[in-house]
């Protein structure tokens, strides 16, 4: 179900409670008004059948001819009373309750008529209208203790149906109203951690099931975008690697010659010198050959390994051997603009989990960086240790020309680059991502003239092994 159909199901829900709440909380106070008001009536009528009762011994004891009379008017008004107020009357008692008392008043009213009529005052005549009063009073009492036993049950069933609607607001609370929100917020918070982690160069995917709501089709969305951001960050690393062996090239190409010529002097001087020599000096000069050969076997190995596209693979390995294995494959550029190398690695320095591809494209990038910023005779300093925080620092010192607060603050940027029609300007974005990525951190100082520091922080596997280099 949609996240807008289960708000909207939820808030009919609790509309409808409270509807229903309501029409009943309503319908018991109409009631409970109707109850009291009869209340308010029949006590009034039972003060007149009360006093009813005593104008019958003012009648018979006292021989006050008058009496009897009033009880005639008083029947009278009580009859009238009734006449105005039957509708709420037969709604509070019901009609056949009603009925009776209007019968037993007229019965009394009968008797009272008969005896004004004839003014007899003899046992058989009070005894009759004594009797007749009595059913009336003793009627009317009854009623109103039925109505007061009804207002007690109506005031307690009103108690039990709010009691019943509050416990259902509470469970309607405490259960239905936070699985509707998690649902909610744990699928925000996967795509609030999932746009972290791309922001940070982390492309990844929310695992598991996606939700068939408004937020599913967000997550796959997200997911989508990811992967792609993944495989065009992985076409930019597989740029930037063409880019740097097109500057490897030239310090190649110069360190293939060497081997070359040495193969085509031993060839020339083996081929002068076939006839003069010996079977064990004719193995030295193939031996020769064969050394030469393999030197240029290394060093076309490692320009593919660093060239061809691998998988991201992350195992623990030491800083160290992936330093050297970065200033190896610019060796050559560094002797071809006279660069001094200064290394300062630390022993003993723990594992990171790391692809060593990678975080050897980023050294070679600054590497670059740091050597077409510099002039001849000046130094490139790197150098590793363990941060204070406890993470394995890389730090890449040049002494060149340095950057402006402006150009260092923009550095990371994509397409940026000081370098003009030289420069892609995605090296540091690369990089920035490949160490965020890593779980790292990149930090930069320069100053003008002064020259540029680079500084990467890794953290430490859990594996707990240190580098024995």
């Amino acid at each position: 179900m949609t996240i807008k159909r289960t708000l909207i199901l939820h808030g009919i829900i609790i509309i409808g409670l409270l509807a229903a709440t309501g029409l009943f909380a309503l319908h018991d106070v109409g009631n409970l008004v109707t109850m009291t008001r009869f209340m308010e009536i029949q006590e009034k009528m039972n003060v007149s059948f009360l006093e009813m009762r005593l104008l019958e011994k003012n009648y018979f004891l006292f021989k006050d001819d008058q009496a009897i009379h009033d009880i005639t008017n008083s029947i009278r008004m009580v009859d009238d009373t009734l006449d105005n107020l039957s509708q709420e009357m037969v709604k509070t008692v019901g009609q056949a309750k009603y009925q009776d008392l209007r019968y037993a008043l007229d019965a009394y009213r009968d008797k009272a008529k008969a005896i004004a009529a004839s003014k007899a005052r003899d046992e058989d005549s009070e005894t009759v209208l004594r009797e007749s009063g009595r059913r009336v009073l003793e009627f009317s009492a009854s009623l109103t203790e039925n109505t007061r036993t009804k207002i007690g049950e109506l005031i307690s069933g009103s108690k039990r149906g709010l009691l019943v609607s509050f416990l259902l607001f509470l469970v309607l609370a405490v259960f239905s109203t936070p699985i509707i929100f998690s649902r909610i917020l744990s699928s925000l918070d996967k795509i609030s951690r999932l746009a972290l982690d791309v922001s940070q160069g982390r492309f990844r995917k929310i695992e598991g099931t996606v939700p068939n709501n408004e937020l599913g089709a967000v997550i796959a969305a997200m997911n989508t975008m990811s992967e792609q951001l993944r495989l065009r960050e992985d076409e930019l690393v597989q740029s930037k690697k063409l880019n740097s062996l097109g500057f490897l090239t030239a310090g190649v190409a110069h360190e293939l010659n060497n081997p070359l010529n040495n193969i085509s002097m031993i060839c020339q001087t083996y081929e002068a010198m076939y006839d003069s020599i010996d079977t064990k000096e004719r193995l030295e000069f193939v031996s020769q050959i064969a050394s030469e050969a393999e030197r240029i076997q290394a060093i076309v190995m490692s320009l593919l390994d660093f060239a061809k596209p691998k998988p991201t693979i992350f195992t623990p390995g030491g800083v160290n051997a992936v330093v050297r294995r970065s200033l190896k494959l610019v060796r050559n550029t560094l002797d071809l603009s006279n660069i001094d190398v200064m290394l300062d690695l630390s022993a003993g320095l723990p594992f990171v989990n790391m692809d060593v591809n990678q975080i050897s494209q980023v050294l070679v990038n600054l590497f670059n960086n740091a050597i077409q910023a510099m002039s001849a005779g000046q130094t490139l300093a790197v150098r590793t240790r363990v941060s204070s925080d406890g993470m394995v620092e890389i730090e890449v010192q040049d002494t060149g020309h340095g950057m402006t607060p402006e150009t260092l603050n923009s550095i990371f940027d994509p397409f940026f680059s000081t370098k003009g029609t030289d420069g892609t300007g995605l090296g540091l974005s690369v990089s920035y991502g490949i160490i965020k990525n890593h779980g790292g951190y990149i930090n930069v100082q320069s100053e003008v003239d002064k020259g540029t520091t680079f500084d990467i922080l890794l953290p430490t596997a859990e594996s707990g092994e240190v580098e024995n280099e």
